[in-house]
């Protein structure tokens, strides 16, 4: 999911690493991660699920964050769909825009720096408990090494970076490069991509910087929970890596949702400044968002292409279990399938 990694941006004005969708943390006391095998070569990748208004249609591939490294991924069946769609609808997400000019971004930057340190000049060590600052000092030199600049910064991007080292180590790519591709074959295709993206202005960048520059934040849950999956957790994110990368949707299903996100969500959207920057309701701003840009879509194009975070498929409240819920017909590859092979039965008969 997407939208950690949008919140982060907005408190810094500016992208910084995130935490993606990981596994959930094993218990206390369980074995350390075990070496996993990543898949590389030509991969299938999920199958589509369908989404249906009358006798217009909707095709929506579930991405997924870290994906391998090495892998590549088969698209003749997405370059297909995108071919007959007549519009790509871009993940839901949210975007920050500065309300400034060209020379008032250039003179924002100076005020960026720094942005992710501890406020009052604390260092991580003083931040967390001294059990999780051994945790720490043992994976940060596992996966990070020597850097010691680090050791300045707020519990939360501290652990953002050791876990995007952490997947990187274990061959993993916190990107995939899907949403690239996908942009890429809409534009071979010539099919207009719309961006469902909720965009937040700030008037003020400057004194919104400086807000959370100096604001407290409840981090420390976020930062015990990435520790407790890059610790123990690697295995599970690798393994539902693989299950995208080889489509294993039984696999995808099986394999935990939950994560530590939600604590680092949490972080965010409860400290002091998310009111007053006007963004404690984003995420709401960013579902509705994107309802109503499906609802254009499956109104006035015959075929539609759609990304959305494969939790967001998946899950018994997700996106797509909200949109059967409001009366369209959702159909995963699974159901597809069975229902292909209904009809093939029916008319042998």
């Amino acid at each position: 999911m997407r939208k950690l990694r949008s919140l982060v941006a907005l408190m810094l004005l500016a992208s910084g690493s995130a935490m993606a969708q990981d596994a959930a943390p094993a218990p206390a006391g369980s074995v350390a991660n075990l070496d996993a095998v990543v898949v590389s070569g030509i991969q299938p990748g999920p199958g589509l699920w369908k989404v249906t208004k009358g006798d217009h249609v909707m095709w929506v591939l579930g991405t997924l964050s870290p994906l391998p490294e090495r892998m590549q991924w088969k698209t003749d069946e997405i370059d297909d769909v995108i071919a007959h769609s007549q519009e790509v609808l871009t993940a839901p997400a949210f975007g920050l825009k500065a309300k400034t000019g060209f020379f008032g971004k250039l003179f924002l930057l100076p005020s960026l720096i720094g942005a992710r340190k501890n406020p009052d000049g604390k260092s991580l060590q003083e931040e967390v408990s001294p059990e999780d600052y051994a945790r720490w000092t043992r994976l940060k030199q596992q996966y990070i090494g020597s850097d010691r600049s680090i050791e300045d910064w707020r519990p939360m991007f501290a652990a953002f970076e050791l876990y995007e080292k952490a997947i990187k180590r274990n061959g993993l790519n916190s990107s995939g490069g899907v949403k690239d591709t996908v942009r890429d074959l809409a534009k071979k295709h010539n099919v207009k991509v719309t961006a469902t993206r909720y965009q937040m202005e700030i008037e003020e960048p400057r004194a919104a910087v400086k807000m959370f520059k100096s604001a407290s934040m409840e981090d420390r849950p976020c930062f015990t929970q990435t520790l407790d999956t890059v610790e123990h957790g690697l295995g599970q994110v690798t393994a539902r890596a693989n299950a995208w990368a080889v489509g294993d949707i039984d696999a995808l299903r099986s394999l935990p949702m939950k994560d530590g996100r939600e604590a680092c969500i949490q972080a965010i959207t409860g400290a002091s400044f998310a009111e007053k920057l006007g963004f404690k309701d984003v995420e709401q701003h960013v579902r509705q968002l994107w309802f109503e840009s499906v609802d254009r879509a499956l109104s006035s194009n015959a075929q539609t292409f759609a990304l959305l975070p494969m939790d967001e498929v998946l899950s018994a409240n997700g996106y797509l279990a909200q949109l059967k819920a409001r009366g369209y017909t959702v159909q995963s590859p699974q159901e597809q399938d069975e229902a292909a092979d209904q009809a093939a039965d029916n008319g042998g008969n």
